[in-house]
């Protein structure tokens, strides 16, 4: 085991600790010369960024703070973060004791104390963001990550009530999970106000705006998970419904699907789509969302329409392949397989989609970190010391539940009824490379089958054994336990875990969740929860120059292999096909009695069809949900039309289709944009709107151009520029992803720039465009000397310039077909195969926000959307 003086945090993983993590001293003034501190360093209320640096010098209320890059910056006392622990050492400490100090002797907790630190010594387990941040340091901070409430009461008390729940539980750093079911349909009668119900879906558009003003208002956004049954009449508009602009922007959605829509599926049956009967005398006292137990009370079940199964899942499909939602849970079989099947439902996931959870149910997690448990030696897994860490981190986990402090008294009930935990992994591609396993290989389906199994195994038998000495969840029935799918699986490949629960009793409803783990992964410096890397190589300036520079398990293989290309087995997630991930996820699926947080990348010219097999083959293969990300997919899609817009339905037939700008785009880019749009702009109103007209030019059939290739801060930018009559006339720019903020911001700027270039008939638009462009910079600059490319809009300015040599008329021009290419600098710290997947981070601003582990997580700041 390793002394404490030898783990020691640098760069992203330091900064990540101190802020997120680390015990915080909220009275700045007590700073002084030799703290170790965060400093604000760019103010900004969108974009704040804060550096890690040490206090070289005070003057009252004036610091000086030398940074880890060695710049010094002065700042105020008011714009620090100053930490009471500096090192992992100290947290792990406060853990420890933390955790034990729940147990009934002082003997027992002096006894698990040091077993507790024995674990968390060198990240061998990794506790979950609210634990690490919230044990012992606030009796307001909850030690659960996320949470789902009872879906809404289906009147207006009900839903402002789950509003206020929901926020609640959002200010003290919880993410929600809300059913949506419970709401009746959509134009169905109100009696009460003698109206119509504006239905379910409109109801998520609150919860998911209520969600962005709590991330507008805090340090970290809300996390939101909204979900719908597939028998609910409102079902179509749920899976579509972001495909209209501004309903729901701030909420993971997911349909539940049954068995039996998913046999509909498989023999084109029909779907009833179905709601219970509001003029029912008890339906308000009674109808919580459950159609099932509706049912079985003889209830009147009211019929809204009859469709085509196959046209339903073909819509799920067809919605997932182009924007990535929604997901899909087998709710039906998760509650099949569920150990709390005979008496606590799974209504909704948590919004990863790692934790199903009946209502008022939590998430309670960690991840043990696999990577520490290669016996070099031996070549093989240290199974000995990972049987003593699950055991020991099952009662860890076990003794949060009476540790943390319950904010709902209804939260209190269910978990200290059910004791429901989430053992987790993180670190496993990193072990498999160890191994010489090649991550989604029929081998390494077998590897996983024994690993996962060997955890679930030794978790189960240590709840067991803590069940003999504390007593079983409050709930537990052996012989009804015991006949839940997943035991049924478990005890018929380890029968010591049924005979020992037999014996003994079982301590916790649920023991395994495999959570996506984005921001202590990345701070520990390991592969996140269950996902291959994103990537081994990147690129990254510093004084000493521009250096190719890898994950450093890649890095360690290629300093004893120089010039050899890594082996097949160090494989990233776009390496996989679809299929691969499907599998790892199935072999994983078997041993999770909860869930797991696992996308499948997909290539972007994946089709439709293919989508469509892959959600059965996870079907098929038992996952209990399913997710993929098609590359170049949207994640926020067009704006909607009806039949009076018709301007709006003839600019659909455009070569380009209309994006939203976003919110989240680097401030001084945003600013310069803006003035762009302020200089270029005319003032149009219903006067002058028909003489203007006449001075457009309309597009033609066809237009000549070319493409210029430019490696720009927020990746590579393809920008084609059309001419009409002689002189350009449409400029387009592809960059990023589309649907994310950087694809937007870019598609707005060329429309502006198009609308400019096409409008009147003065002779110096392109060179007064130019100077509007030129030169505008944003958060970093790609290149040197006369390459260097400040931002898009300067790498516009650029290509406009390559497309037109002026003569000295300024009449003449040739066309150029150029190319320029920039390496991508340090400041951004990508991999070049992920250039143009990055997103703009809402908490850095920089453009470092990638799609990982069903998740968006920021390579630069940490910054995790879960």
């Amino acid at each position: 085991m390793k002394t404490m003086q030898e783990t020691k945090l640098e760069g992203l993983s330091e900064k990540i600790f101190l802020d997120r993590y680390a015990m915080k001293n909220a009275d700045t003034s007590q700073t002084k010369v030799g703290d170790t501190v965060l400093v604000l360093t760019k103010d900004d209320p969108k974009f704040p960024a804060k550096e890690v640096g040490e206090v070289i010098e005070r003057n009252g209320r004036q610091v000086k703070v030398k940074l880890r890059s060695g710049e010094v910056v002065d700042s105020s006392v008011e714009k620090l973060t100053l930490t009471l622990e500096k090192t992992p050492q100290q947290m792990w400490d406060r853990l420890a004791t933390a955790m034990a100090s729940v147990e009934a002797t002082p003997e027992k907790q002096a006894e698990w104390t040091e077993k507790f630190r024995y674990i968390l010594d060198d990240w061998k387990l990794v506790p979950g963001g609210r634990i690490a941040a919230g044990a012992d340091a606030s009796d307001e901070l909850t030690l659960f990550n996320c949470y789902v409430i009872p879906s809404p009461h289906d009147s207006r008390g009900g839903i402002m009530a789950t509003l206020s729940e929901m926020t609640e539980i959002m200010a003290r750093g919880g993410g929600v999970g809300i059913n949506l079911s419970s709401l009746r349909p959509r134009r169905s009668i109100v009696r009460g106000v003698n109206g119509s119900s504006s239905g379910a879906v409109s109801w998520g558009g609150l919860f998911s705006y209520t969600t962005g003003l709590i991330e507008q208002g805090g340090s970290r956004r809300g996390a939101l998970m909204l979900m719908m049954n597939d028998w609910h009449p409102d079902v179509l508009d749920f899976i579509t419904v972001k495909q209209t602009m501004g309903q729901i922007t701030n909420a993971n959605l997911s349909v539940c699907v049954s068995n039996g829509f998913m046999k509909a599926v498989k023999e084109d049956l029909d779907w009833e789509l179905v709601y219970p009967d509001t003029t029912d005398p008890e339906y308000n006292e009674i109808w919580d969302g459950d159609l099932e137990k509706w049912r079985k009370a003889g209830k009147n079940i009211i019929h809204y329409r009859t469709v085509k199964a196959r046209d339903v899942w073909h819509t799920i499909i067809e919605s997932a392949w182009k924007s990535a939602e929604p997901g899909v849970v087998f709710m039906e079989y998760y509650n099949q397989m569920s150990n709390s099947w005979y008496f606590n439902p799974i209504i909704c996931t948590n919004p990863c989609g790692e934790q199903g959870l009946p209502a008022w149910g939590v998430c309670n997690l960690s991840a043990i970190n696999l990577s520490k448990f290669y016996d070099e030696e031996k070549h093989d897994v240290a199974w000995d010391e990972l049987a003593t860490v699950v055991r020991y981190s099952t009662r860890f986990l076990d003794n949060v539940i009476d540790k943390t402090p319950y904010h709902f008294e209804e939260n209190r009930i269910n978990q200290q009824g059910e004791r429901r935990i989430g053992l987790g992994s993180m670190g496993l591609a990193e072990l498999m490379i160890k191994l010489n396993i090649r991550y989604g290989s029929t081998e390494s389906l077998m590897f996983l089958d024994k690993l996962y199994g060997f955890i679930a195994k030794e978790a189960y038998l240590a709840s067991a054994d803590i069940a003999e000495e504390k007593g079983s969840f409050k709930h537990f029935d052996t012989e009804l336990f015991l006949q839940s799918g997943f035991m049924k699986t478990m005890t018929s490949v380890y029968p010591e875990v049924g005979a020992a629960i037999k014996k003994k009793g079982m301590r916790n409803v649920t023991v395994i969740t495999q959570a996506p783990t984005g921001s202590t992964g990345t701070m520990v410096g390991t592969s996140t929860g269950i996902e291959p890397y994103f990537a081994f190589e990147y690129y990254r300036q510093s004084r000493l120059g521009f250096d190719k520079q890898y994950v450093p398990i890649a890095q360690q293989w290629k300093d004893q292999h120089p010039n050899e290309e890594l082996p097949d087995y160090f494989v990233t997630a776009m390496d996989l096909s679809a299929e691969d991930h499907i599998r790892v996820q199935a072999a994983i699926q078997k041993w999770v009695d909860s869930s797991i947080s696992k996308t499948a990348n997909c290539p972007a010219d994946f089709t439709v069809e293919e989508t469509k097999r892959l959600y059965e083959l996870a079907f098929d293969l038992g996952c209990k949900g399913v997710t993929i990300y098609r590359d170049g997919s949207r994640d926020v899609q067009v704006l909607s039309t009806d039949k009076k817009d018709d301007k709006a339905e003839e600019a659909k037939g455009t070569e380009t289709q209309a994006a939203p700008a976003a919110d989240a785009v680097n401030a001084k880019e945003q600013s310069s944009l803006t003035g762009l749009t302020q200089s270029l702009a005319v003032n149009i109103d219903a006067k002058t709107e028909q003489v203007f007209d006449k001075q457009y030019k309309r597009r033609p059939q066809a237009l000549r151009g070319a493409t210029y290739k430019f490696n720009t801060p927020f990746g590579m930018a393809y920008i084609t520029i059309n001419d009409m009559d002689g002189s350009p006339s449409e400029i387009f720019l592809n960059v990023g992803k589309a649907g994310s903020d950087v694809f937007a911001m870019s598609e707005a700027l060329g429309r502006v720039c198009s609308l400019f270039l096409r409008y009147g008939d003065h002779g110096n638009k392109v060179q007064l465009l130019i100077k509007h462009l030129k030169g505008i910079g944003g958060s970093g600059a790609i290149g040197f000397g006369a390459n260097r490319v400040e931002s898009i809009a300067d790498a516009v300015a650029q290509a406009l310039e390559m497309h037109v040599n002026f003569s000295d008329s300024a009449e003449n021009y040739v066309t150029a077909t150029q190319e320029v290419v920039q390496e991508t600098t340090a400041q951004y710290a990508v991999t070049r195969s992920a250039a143009t997947s990055l997103d703009l981070c809402p908490s850095c601003g920089s453009a470092s926000l990638i799609n990982s582990e069903g998740c968006k997580n920021c390579s630069n700041c940490g910054y995790s959307k879960c």
